[in-house]
């Protein structure tokens, strides 16, 4: 299963402007920011899925999904973990 995972913009990459440091629960990794219509900024929460951010979201919603997410167990959980073995440069 594929979920789209709520993650909070670090920081824009200043040499790759279609891409941000984003964290998901404490996982850190460069996610495609360039689908988006309006540039995030650091401490906003975007919705990911397979390296791409598809929306932007408030925090309150993001801390929502969160929640039920990690109420899937494994699943989840899966998702973490391919998560923090991907790389986008």
């Amino acid at each position: 299963m594929c979920l789209a995972i709520p993650g909070e913009i670090l920081a824009i990459l200043p040499d790759r402007p279609d891409l941000a440091k984003v964290e998901v629960s404490g996982v850190r990794r460069n996610i495609n920011i360039g689908l988006l219509e309006e540039p995030p900024e650091p401490g906003q929460w975007i919705l990911i899925h397979v390296g791409f951010a598809l929306s932007t979201i408030d925090e309150a919603e993001a801390r929502a999904v969160l929640e039920f997410l990690e109420g899937l167990g494994q699943t989840y959980t899966d998702e973490i973990d391919a998560l923090q073995d991907s790389r986008i440069e």
